[in-house]
């Protein structure tokens, strides 16, 4: 398993998928040991990525300890995703991608209404409905790890949103190293080339071709 010092006592589960509408946000409960895989179902489509411990409230996905720990402002393979307590919650295996943004905040409602894209839900306010609705309770909601964004970084420190070229399929498979609830939000950013919502699904399993 990767990067897992031992193997889990607990019995093999069984394969788990979840579908996120165009638009929507929805949660995988994850066991240490398993591998988690996001996939778009579209073309375009980003994925807004949290994560909260299971055991904890107060510990969660941190992308900014994370930047910290890893050194790095780019997402690749062998990268270990941590927590607020700089643990590691996952670790990042096969990505088909390769662009995904590790900067930007999550979209609300009230910053979608100034960009004029009317009718779209803010992912905070769609991820924190399902976060209610799974019983947690965090102390504040943290910014995400934005998967399939094309933002290019300069090295003046201009932040540039690129025309996202995400292609149906395209995925990223990471080995979960700590009991996790994964929530995925698949609404508008409301960043240029990167604004339109597409499907999701993400899939939980004991090895990679259980999925």
């Amino acid at each position: 398993m990767l990067l897992l010092k031992d193997t889990p006592t607990r019995a093999p589960l069984a394969p788990v998928r979840v579908a996120v509408p165009a638009g929507e946000s929805r949660a995988i409960d994850v066991k240490r040991g398993q591998i988690l895989r996001i996939e778009a179902k579209a073309h375009g489509a980003v994925a807004s990525m949290f994560g909260f411990s299971r055991d904890n409230p107060d510990v969660f996905m941190s992308v900014h300890h994370t930047r910290v720990f890893s050194n790095s402002y780019v997402l690749q393979a062998g990268m270990r995703i941590v927590t607020n307590r700089r643990r590691a919650m996952m670790v990042l295996g096969k990505d088909t991608s390769g662009r995904h943004d590790l900067l930007l905040p999550a979209s609300t409602n009230a910053f979608l209404r100034e960009k004029a894209y009317a009718g779209q839900t803010g992912c905070v306010e769609s991820v924190s409905a399902v976060i209610e609705s799974c019983g947690l309770t965090p102390p504040k909601l943290p910014d995400p790890i934005n998967l399939f964004m094309n933002v290019a970084l300069h090295q003046d420190g201009r932040i540039e949103p690129l025309p996202n070229v995400t292609r149906e399929g395209d995925f990223i498979a990471c080995r979960v190293v700590t009991d996790t609830v994964f929530i995925v939000s698949a609404c508008c950013t409301g960043i240029p080339g990167n604004d339109v919502p597409g499907a999701l699904e993400l899939s939980a399993a004991e090895e990679l071709d259980d999925l």
